[in-house]
């Protein structure tokens, strides 16, 4: 297989408020193919669209953790939370040297931001 790009669709009953959200929110920068589509690293898309059998919030949010990679991790977040998001963890870190935070989109998603700088593994 010869992928040339990748995205992630996200489909929500109310796509419009998901859109305005990752937009305002997150400030993820648009992309060519719409309002509808952020760019989220190169070659790299995350497409949000209503769906006929998408209905309420996700029902298995840890299902899909969508990771957003970061530079720093405790900058970002508290950005977020001071736009009134809520993390349900914040600065876990792994065994392999990343440090997550987990929050929630306004369907549900769980959304992580990720900090791996491979240098510092082990240390802090």
């Amino acid at each position: 297989m010869d992928v040339t790009e990748f995205n992630i669709n996200l489909t929500s009953e109310q796509p419009e408020a998901l859109i305005a959200w990752y937009r305002d929110v997150l400030q993820l920068p648009p992309s060519d193919m719409g309002e509808w589509a952020f760019r989220v690293g190169e070659n790299t898309y995350l497409v949000i669209d209503g769906h006929s059998e998408t209905h309420g919030k996700a029902k298995e949010p840890q299902r899909y953790l969508i990771n957003f990679m970061v530079e720093n991790l405790a900058a970002e977040q508290a950005r977020l939370e001071a736009l009134g998001v809520e993390f349900i963890r914040k600065g876990g870190r792994e065994s392999w040297g990343g440090v997550i935070s987990t929050f929630l989109d306004p369907d549900g998603n769980y959304l992580q931001l990720l900090e791996y700088k491979p240098g510092e593994a082990g240390e802090g």
